[in-house]
């Protein structure tokens, strides 16, 4: 997959280095403020049922 997309993109290996990093952070924050928060209404992950 990862060469697939580096064939892709336009440009100079710098360029190239530059646009995949973008796009990485760019999937990092879309998971980290949309999908993760969704996922959290579904899934009780700070819900403990142990008590001791």
């Amino acid at each position: 997959m990862y060469g697939w997309l580096w064939r892709r993109l336009p440009g100079t290996p710098a360029i190239r280095t530059a646009t995949c990093v973008l796009l990485a952070a760019l999937t990092v924050a879309g998971l980290w403020f949309v999908a993760f928060p969704w996922l959290e209404t579904w899934i009780a992950i700070d819900h403990v049922t142990v008590h001791g």
